[in-house]
């Protein structure tokens, strides 16, 4: 991302077709906190759609467990999949610790989600890669920065977030879920960590502040053809393209309240 303009978030807020993707993303919003069970139950709902939308990230990256062996298993420290789904679910329970962070410090934030999703004390782990340094993240294929295009469009994107924007939440969410996809910044789970800054961002916005409208779902409904498709139009940098990626970011954020609204129903008849 350029930051030559003042705010270039809003920039990209008045493209084609943005407008009517954060008017319905609002609504949808809207929609599901103004359902009667919210009002009551709103802690049960912002856990299960942090268990749904740890579920989704994890299948975005390879891992696609049924949601009841999700909610089933306690060890998830054997194979590549178990630890990617459990690294997908620490991330779920640490976004929420660090909303008071990312808006003066958003590295520092990246650096933890990472920590937390590694799970080890590894030399690699919490810090941007290093040249040389080799990357595995599933489903993107997209030819990979050096280390230090990294640390400079990194340095870019906090400048961009402690400076703050009129921007939509929506827009802002997609604009650093595209760029730590592009980026792939960590040696493992950058994928995992774009997913959880993007839900970051519309939680501290106050688009979704009880994080009951997890993303990660819609974008897992919406399948990983369509993501990567999406995906492409974020890295060609071009308005369409751009405006592409924010669509698809809200589409997604739409499903995820779908799915919310579905416990909401579920939970006011009883059955969950």
């Amino acid at each position: 991302m350029s930051t030559h303009a003042a705010d270039p978030l809003a920039a990209l807020a008045a493209l084609p077709g943005v407008p009517d993707a954060v008017d319905s993303v609002r609504k949808a919003v809207d929609r599901v906190y103004g359902h009667r069970v919210m009002r009551r139950r709103s802690n049960e709902i912002s856990s299960e759609a942090a268990l749904r939308g740890a579920r989704a990230s994890a299948a975005l990256s390879g891992a696609d467990w049924a949601l009841e062996e999700v909610r089933r298993r306690t060890d998830f420290g054997g194979d590549p999949e178990a630890r990617t789904v459990g690294a997908a679910l620490r991330l779920g329970v640490e976004v929420g610790q660090l909303l008071s962070i990312w808006r003066q410090s958003p590295l520092r934030v990246l650096a933890r989600l990472h920590l937390v999703a590694a799970g080890d004390a590894a030399d690699s782990v919490g810090r941007p890669r290093k040249a040389g340094e080799s990357v595995d993240e599933p489903l993107i294929e997209a030819p990979l920065p050096g280390a230090a295009e990294v640390a400079a469009r990194l340095d870019g994107l906090a400048e961009l977030v402690v400076a703050g924007t009129s921007a939509p939440a929506l827009v802002t969410a997609a604009v650093v879920h595209g760029e730590l996809l592009a980026l792939r910044p960590f040696t493992t789970y950058s994928g995992l960590v774009a997913r959880s800054a993007e839900r970051l961002v519309l939680i501290g916005s106050g688009l979704d502040p009880k994080a009951v409208c997890p993303a990660e779902v819609g974008h897992a409904e919406l399948g990983r053809a369509a993501y990567v498709a999406a995906f492409d139009g974020y890295l060609s940098g071009t308005p369409q393209g751009m405006a592409q990626w924010i669509a698809h970011c809200g589409r997604a954020v739409e499903l995820g309240v779908r799915e919310s609204t579905a416990v909401c129903e579920a939970l006011q008849r009883g059955a969950a």
